[in-house]
């Protein structure tokens, strides 16, 4: 089979990382989860995924993806119709992990994103691949217009490579438009961000985090009725993500926790919700 090279901007080719951390995790006997269209994604590609191996960022995107569907899984089993819009989808596999058979669901991304994400995907009557910017207001009209409330937005590894002002624009048109959603999100601090260049995958990519974020519930601030209704770190994960780690690993997630509590509390996940109307 003849392989396909991925031709993506600096910001977009980072969605390569979480990709082969599933990969890579689906191929241990006893991997913390499965995901066999990414070992597909990832032997279907031409890259070179090897300058990723021995990383110990593929541990932390896995646990962020674990995390992120426990929030959607949540969601959905409140709102068993309610949509999902996976904003910088990358090429994630969260709806194939999580469809109810009655979600509506949005797969949000750049343009280039989105011609490589349709190597592997397709459209349906409840699922949609949207070719666009995360900055530009029109895709929430085209959510808000064709797609029932309530509705549940994933931005996985998306808005820390955004200006703060860019993000406050997103979240504020997000407030406006879909009144009562949810918004899933991770935050670095300046600590994180000033260390980046020495960060054990970024330093050898094009791509660099913008936005600086030392306490997430300084967000509520930025527009009345924002709340945060929870924020985690890799070493305080809810118990039904933590069951899903092997012992030792989470033995060491909480030996770092004290040790390195500051680098713990320098990336966060945070799940908030906007006010409703």
């Amino acid at each position: 089979m003849e392989k396909r090279t991925p031709r993506l901007g600096d910001i977009q080719e980072t969605l390569l990382i979480p990709l082969y951390a599933r990969a890579v995790e689906t191929r241990k006997p006893r991997g913390m989860l499965k995901d066999p269209r990414a070992v597909d994604m990832v032997d279907a590609l031409d890259y070179d995924f090897s300058r990723f191996d021995g990383a110990k960022s593929l541990l932390g995107a896995n646990l962020r993806t674990l995390l992120f569907d426990l929030w959607v899984r949540d969601f959905l089993d409140r709102h068993p119709s309610g949509t999902v819009v996976e904003i910088g989808t990358g090429l994630n596999t969260r709806f194939e992990r999580l469809d109810n058979g009655t979600v509506h669901w949005f797969d949000l991304d750049l343009p280039d994103v989105i011609a490589l994400r349709r190597n592997f995907f397709e459209d349906t009557d409840r699922r949609r691949m949207l070719a666009a910017s995360v900055t530009d207001s029109d895709w929430l009209e085209e959510v808000r217009s064709s797609s029932p409330g309530p509705y549940f937005l994933a931005a996985e590894a998306v808005l820390i490579y955004l200006e703060e002002e860019q993000v406050r624009s997103v979240l504020r048109q997000a407030g406006e438009r879909l009144p009562g959603a949810h918004l899933a999100l991770e935050t670095a601090s300046a600590r994180m961000i000033d260390a980046q260049d020495s960060h054990d995958v970024l330093a050898g990519m094009a791509a660099r985090m913008r936005w600086s974020c030392d306490d997430p519930r300084a967000v509520e601030h930025w527009q009345p009725g924002l709340r945060l209704t929870d924020s985690r770190t890799l070493a305080h994960l809810p118990a039904p993500v933590a069951r899903q780690l092997p012992l030792p690993l989470r033995l060491v997630l909480r030996f770092m926790a004290t040790v390195r509590r500051r680098d713990i509390e320098a990336y966060r996940f945070n799940l908030f919700r906007f006010a409703s109307e």
